[in-house]
């Protein structure tokens, strides 16, 4: 009889441990960035398009905060940069390593999702970067000049995690702020 109720006393603590794990997922998939404008096709099965969704606005977050949880949870493990800039290492590591790189330049970078397409097996973002440059960039040392350029990425989703990713970003604008560039005329 003992035994009953301690198999019953562990089950119902499993189940209450269970639910405080989704629930503190659930809380902070809500606290994820939400897209200004989002076109879904809605062809596509729910699961895949919340799963794709879901990719999307982790990786978002993932630039907006730069925290690595929700990159590694937005990223396959075999994930492939399309367009790698020159000397960027391949899988997640390349995406950790540029961010915790840029931070070091633009340590209050923010970022927005102003428009998420899903359609097939693809999502593509429209991200807004907004800080002011007061680190240092390479050989150059801020002074708090604002920053603001955007970049668009496509994403590959496959089973729930961005596979692959082909970006550009608007890296004219982006030197001109740092002041690597002369402003075109």
């Amino acid at each position: 009889m003992s035994q009953l109720v301690i198999s019953r006393r562990l089950s119902l603590a499993s189940l209450s441990l269970a639910a405080m794990l989704l629930s503190s997922v659930a809380t902070a998939d809500s606290a994820l960035l939400q897209p200004q404008t989002l076109i879904v096709d809605q062809s596509l099965p729910q699961a895949q398009r919340d799963s794709m969704v879901l990719a999307a606005r982790r990786y978002g977050s993932f630039w907006n905060s730069g925290d690595a949880a929700l990159a590694k949870a937005a990223l396959s493990e075999q994930f492939i940069d399309k367009t790698p800039p020159e000397g960027r290492v391949q899988g997640p590591g390349g995406p950790l390593l540029a961010s915790a790189f840029f931070r070091t330049a633009v340590p209050d970078l923010s970022c927005e999702i102003e428009q998420m397409i899903v359609a097939g097996d693809r999502v593509v973002v429209h991200l807004h970067f907004r800080g002011h440059f007061t680190g240092q960039f390479n050989a150059l040392n801020g002074h708090g000049q604002r920053v603001d350029f955007r970049a668009t990425d496509i994403y590959q989703i496959d089973n729930g995690r961005i596979a692959a990713n082909w970006h550009i970003e608007d890296n004219i604008s982006l030197m001109q702020q740092l002041n690597t560039l002369a402003p075109s005329s």
